[in-house]
């Protein structure tokens, strides 16, 4: 989140950073919450690729401290909320952090030892690559994330549960769609109001998670490669044609979040101080701790200063 003119007149940027929010994206999970209900009856939680933490946040002011406040909110009563990412991030009140690999199945043990051998009520990624702006290959990465997700998923959520991902919209939608739909029988793509319409992004919101008959968790793309369409035909390839011309898939699609409410691709005047004075840019409510761009940072520092090659790559290796 940087001080850029333009974040300063992001309405969302501003309030985030004003509510305590560590990110803009705790208003997407917020407006999803509004129309859909998805924190109704959950004690346990995961969110996958969860830093900076907004997501988090969220799921620890919305679950866990209001049962922490109630007169019979025992520490057994609480509800769980485990936060998965290879990077760290700083605690926040209620979540157990992991430090894994969401592509790898023994994370998913993990998180089911911290249930206590329970499953999930509720699976939630935010998740994303690095953008490239080229759209078809970004979206093919984001697709590829999503089905590591969906791996935790079937290892993790219980019967009945939901799942909400990030998806970036392109031309193979219809194909994931139709993959959800193979374990939830109901999956709606939504829009949240914060989420700008400049974006391809949006959210796989999947509910009721009801496993085909007989799934084993080792089998997942052996069966993502022969689905059925979502009428129920069942000896149909995912790669045909069917996902096109007049076989077309229609995707229910949803803008959430409060329409009357803020724009986010409108740029909002800055607001005036007491006194007259001008609109101060507030601090991120929490830097990365160990931010990706880390690395890149140090060696440009160091060839600023003259530093060979070699001193760079001991300092990589410390």
């Amino acid at each position: 989140m940087g001080k850029a003119s333009k974040d300063k007149r992001d309405i969302y940027y501003r309030k985030a950073k004003e509510e305590g929010w560590r990110a803009r994206s705790a208003f997407k999970l917020l407006q999803i919450d509004q129309e859909f209900n998805i924190f109704h009856g959950v004690k346990r939680v995961v969110d996958l690729c969860a830093a900076p933490g907004s997501w988090s946040q969220v799921l620890s002011r919305n679950l866990y401290v209001p049962a922490k406040l109630t007169s019979d909110g025992k520490d057994g009563d609480l509800p769980l909320i485990v936060a998965i990412d290879l990077q760290p991030m700083a605690p926040i009140e209620g979540v157990i952090q992991v430090q894994g690999d969401i592509t790898n199945a023994r994370t998913a043990e993990v998180v089911i030892r911290h249930f206590d051998g329970c499953k999930a009520d509720l699976v939630v990624c935010d998740g994303a690559p690095d953008v490239t702006g080229l759209h078809d290959m970004d979206e093919f990465v984001q697709s590829q994330l999503i089905l590591a997700a969906l791996t935790i998923v079937t290892h993790v959520l219980k019967v009945g549960g939901k799942f909400v991902a990030k998806i970036f919209r392109g031309k193979d939608t219809s194909l994931l769609y139709c993959q959800l739909k193979l374990f939830f029988s109901q999956v709606t793509f939504a829009k949240p109001k914060s989420s700008r319409n400049s974006s391809i992004e949006a959210f796989a919101v999947c509910e009721n998670y009801a496993p085909p008959e007989g799934f084993k968790e080792k089998d997942l793309y052996h069966l993502l490669e022969k689905v059925g369409t979502p009428s129920g035909a069942d000896d149909l390839d995912c790669r045909s044609g069917w996902l096109e011309g007049p076989n077309k898939v229609y995707i229910p699609f949803l803008a959430c979040g409060d329409l009357s409410g803020y724009d986010s691709d409108r740029s909002y005047p800055l607001p005036s101080t007491e006194g007259g004075g001008s609109y101060q840019s507030l601090d991120p409510v929490q830097p990365p701790i160990a931010p990706p761009y880390k690395t890149a940072l140090e060696m440009k520092k160091a060839s600023s200063h003259g530093v060979g090659a070699d001193s760079s790559k001991s300092s990589l290796d410390s």
